[in-house]
């Protein structure tokens, strides 16, 4: 079963100082038939205008990605990390038995364009924890790179789910396959540019659902960025 999810048919939230897009059903968004894909639960698609952003707020038992597609991104908590991330970082936050924290735009003159994205845990109460770590773009070009898992291996972020998270760069001739195990499911999410899935063209913004298509190719991309959620059925 493939499923398209059109980047003009998700939640709209307009605030002046941000403009989101959901991709599944968040905030005053509701959408019965997209609420979350397995414990893959949020997609937002942020752009905050300079010097704006979340001020201090709490979460609790959830696994939160940041993924920076331009500008700065400036990220303070209650555990005492601070800093400033921009493309190519990958943050993860495990908001475990209570975590409180900012995301503000670092820049006075620029817009920061990046994806929160909200994984549930398999495990609640955890002490919350922290991590952020580079990608060179060099290491997608063309091919998976793991960004996040549940073991933190080759050096990916580590989630507190059964879940993988893989990013790629993909244009021109590059081709790319996957393949996914009969007990998994997949969620493509376009970043930026376009790219064809399984013969399906997809443009940034776009997402298709994969389920009980064991291949995944990855082809035509024009400066493409896409993410690769292998999760749990």
């Amino acid at each position: 079963m493939i499923e398209i999810r059109k980047s003009e048919d998700r939640g709209v939230a307009e605030h002046g100082w941000l403009s989101s897009r959901h991709s599944f059903s968040f905030g005053h968004y509701y959408d019965p038939r997209h609420v979350g894909f397995g414990p893959l639960l949020v997609i937002n698609e942020d752009r905050v205008q300079p010097g704006r952003g979340f001020g201090a707020h709490g979460h609790s038992d959830m696994e939160i990605i940041s993924y920076v597609l331009d500008g700065a991104l400036e990220h303070k908590d209650s555990m005492g990390n601070g800093s400033v991330i921009q493309y190519g970082n990958v943050q993860r936050m495990s908001a475990g038995s209570g975590v409180v924290h900012s995301e503000f735009n670092h820049s006075q003159t620029e817009p920061v364009h990046f994806l929160q994205i909200w994984i549930q845990p398999d495990v609640q109460r955890i002490a919350p924890s922290y991590e952020e770590k580079f990608f060179e773009p060099a290491s997608k070009k063309a091919q998976w790179r793991l960004i996040a898992s549940a073991d933190g291996r080759e050096g990916s972020v580590l989630i507190h789910q059964n879940a993988a998270i893989y990013a790629a760069i993909v244009d021109g001739k590059d081709t790319l396959e996957y393949q996914l195990a009969d007990t998994r499911c997949a969620y493509l999410h376009v970043a930026l540019g376009s790219v064809v899935v399984n013969g399906v063209a997809l443009k940034a913004g776009d997402a298709v659902k994969l389920v009980g298509e064991p291949h995944i190719t990855v082809a035509d991309g024009v400066n493409a960025e896409i993410l690769l959620f292998d999760l749990p059925l």
